[in-house]
């Protein structure tokens, strides 16, 4: 995992975590449970920084028991005042708890920060039987065109991998997964204090994405992957 969120440095970089973001993810999630039909009384979320999407996950789901783990001191700190009693949060390590399983994982934009993500993704194998991965597509002709987009998130957000759909899946498929579903989530159309480029962005990424939208992700970017899988 990268060293800016051992430290104060993301949160100094990132002051709010991107709780902003975090009922709109949700409703992703949320969406792609319900859609599938799939019956949990646990649900986990791996790096879930300051809780937030495990509380409005809550709210959607009020018969289920959530569990959050997360790494940093200073995002634990946080989401450690907002439990319930559905909620809890650790200041841990999920691949390093015995017996620690759950009917649902959730594992939303983490992987791209993670070293060594392949050895991580094969090590959530046994913690569920589902997994649901949000994937930020961060690999388009637009950002590689332009370059300081790729090199603002290693910066900025800590990004050391980055992903077009294909690579996504094939990634998950190489580690032993069963892709069930998948669909494109509009991140840089919806989420909230988006750059201005992006805002310029917004409407020639959905008339394209209209008409076909595998080459509009590919090309213009703006798309992360939501993935279920077992």
């Amino acid at each position: 995992m990268h060293d800016i969120y051992l430290t104060d440095q993301y949160a100094e970089l990132n002051p709010t975590w991107h709780e902003e973001d975090s009922p709109w993810k949700a409703h992703q999630i949320e969406a792609i449970i319900r859609k599938n039909r799939l019956n949990f009384d646990s649900l986990c979320e791996v790096g879930c920084g300051t809780g937030e999407i495990l509380l409005n996950l809550s709210r959607s789901f009020p018969k289920a028991h959530f569990t959050g783990y997360e790494i940093s001191p200073h995002a634990y700190q946080r989401a450690k005042t907002k439990e319930t009693s559905r909620v809890s949060f650790q200041l841990s390590d999920i691949l390093e708890e015995k017996d620690s399983t759950f009917d649902v994982v959730v594992i939303a934009d983490v992987i791209e920060h993670v070293e060594d993500y392949i050895s991580f993704i094969k090590g959530l194998r046994s913690c569920g039987r589902y997994k649901i991965f949000h994937i930020p597509l961060d690999l388009s002709v637009q950002s590689v065109l332009r370059a300081w987009p790729i090199a603002n998130l290693r910066d900025n957000v800590g990004h050391l991998h980055y992903f077009f759909k294909d690579t996504a899946l094939a990634t998950l498929r190489g580690c032993g997964y069963s892709v069930i579903d998948y669909a494109y989530t509009a991140s840089r159309l919806e989420l909230p204090n988006q750059a201005f480029s992006s805002t310029l962005m917004r409407l020639p990424r959905r008339l394209l994405y209209s008409i076909h939208p595998d080459l509009a992700v590919r090309i213009l970017g703006g798309y992360s992957l939501l993935v279920l899988a077992e």
